[in-house]
């Protein structure tokens, strides 16, 4: 049967699932063991139900099931091989191990970045660009007591590692409000030669001496109370907002202990809102101002946050334990993997948000994903038309 043809046959939710490897799903889920004992409803299935919540934005449990049960002659056809109950559902998200849906969303991240590293990027580097910023997820005290954020609040925190070339998240972590973002220098991949760009949140030295030590640079905000002595000072052009490009050393102890080399400290003046930004990088070959505009190009994570807090159900939750929670947010991560990874091995000129919104109207519809965002001419043919209309003057 030819492709085209075979595509007609299925849903566009199976379409769209269809894109994910089974056998890279079926080795997360023994790796953790997952199908161990399991009586019809398996893990796949249950990824299959968090991903259709995710497309069709459910609002619970017994929301999901419904509208699956609406059209059950087709549920063999979307791939699920057993039936999709409220409560086999709340009890999987409940024990199943949260770490299966983590490994196949970090297998869809390697297979998106690789279909968008040719994407164009605006800063025009030859190197890859990586955002690392944290959102924080409000959650009620009441309901999540083990995310215990602050005396009337509960809250989790998403980690992400974002490259600024293609917007595909390549690192993510998901922990507890309270815990600061410094930390997760420590478990971040460095990749040689790329560069990191940070707020000052994640000012450490000792631990930004790490990127130094591997080959890779980092572009950060300076705290207020940075002591330091210049080494070298080059000239600006202060035409441009420069004030200012140094070399310089730590004065600190421990901040020298931390890292002993030497800084460049760039002070750059936002005209457009009268404000003062000191930068500190490792990277002293790239002009000044070029420095400005990589971490100016750090507000796509910010964008990105506020993406998928829109668009994915990650703001209400259809379990409220830990482990329910994180399989709700990975399996939303993977669900927008997958919609990248849809729109470009079809070619799909709309954005992602469009994308989303067709699919969520269309799961159950047989037509190739590809014709429902093909251009459509309305044309109409008055050559044999009858004007019968009575003339009122």
């Amino acid at each position: 049967m030819p492709h085209s043809a075979w595509m007609a046959t299925q849903t566009v939710f199976a379409q769209v699932v269809g894109l994910g490897h089974r056998e890279t799903f079926r080795r997360c889920v023994q790796r953790y063991h997952g199908d161990t004992a399991t009586k019809g409803f398996g893990c796949h299935d249950q990824w299959l139900a968090m991903a259709f919540a995710q497309l069709t934005f459910r609002e619970s449990l017994r929301d999901l099931a419904s509208s699956l049960h609406s059209r059950t002659e087709l549920l063999y056809q979307m791939g699920f091989r057993s039936d999709v109950r409220r409560s086999t559902l709340a009890e999987a998200n409940e024990l199943r191990d949260w770490r299966i849906y983590a490994d196949w969303a970090q297998s869809l991240i390697r297979r998106a970045r690789k279909l968008y590293a040719t994407e164009p990027f605006a800063l025009e580097l030859a190197q890859t660009v990586y955002a690392l910023d944290a959102t924080v997820i409000d959650l009620c005290l009441s309901l999540f007591p083990w995310a215990h954020f602050r005396s009337t609040k509960a809250a989790i925190k998403l980690h992400t590692l974002l490259d600024l070339r293609s917007s595909i998240p390549t690192f993510l972590a998901l922990t507890e409000g309270a815990v600061h973002e410094v930390n997760l220098l420590d478990d971040i991949p460095i990749e040689p030669g790329a560069i990191y760009v940070m707020d000052r949140a994640y000012l450490d030295f000792t631990r930004l001496a790490r990127f130094t030590h591997a080959g890779a640079f980092f572009v950060i905000r300076a705290k207020s109370n940075l002591h330091s002595y210049v080494s070298i000072s080059r000239p600006v052009d202060r035409t441009t907002g420069l004030r200012c490009d140094q070399s310089i050393r730590l004065r600190g102890f421990y901040s020298r202990q931390g890292y002993p080399d030497l800084l460049r400290r760039i002070r750059y003046v936002d005209a457009d809102h009268e404000h003062a930004l000191i930068f500190l990088t490792n990277h002293f070959s790239l002009p000044a101002l070029k420095i400005t505009e990589i971490y100016k190009s750090r507000w796509q994570i910010e964008l990105f946050f506020r993406w998928i807090k829109q668009h994915l159900r990650i703001r209400s939750f259809i379990g409220t334990s830990d482990n329910a929670v994180r399989i709700q947010i990975w399996s939303a991560i993977s669900t927008y993997l997958l919609v990248a990874i849809l729109q470009k091995t079809l070619k799909l000129e709309p954005s992602l948000h469009e994308i989303l919104q067709v699919l969520s109207v269309t799961p159950f519809e047989k037509v190739p994903v590809a014709e429902l965002f093909a251009p459509r001419s309305i044309y109409l043919d008055t050559s044999n038309f009858i004007d019968d209309t009575p003339n009122l003057f």
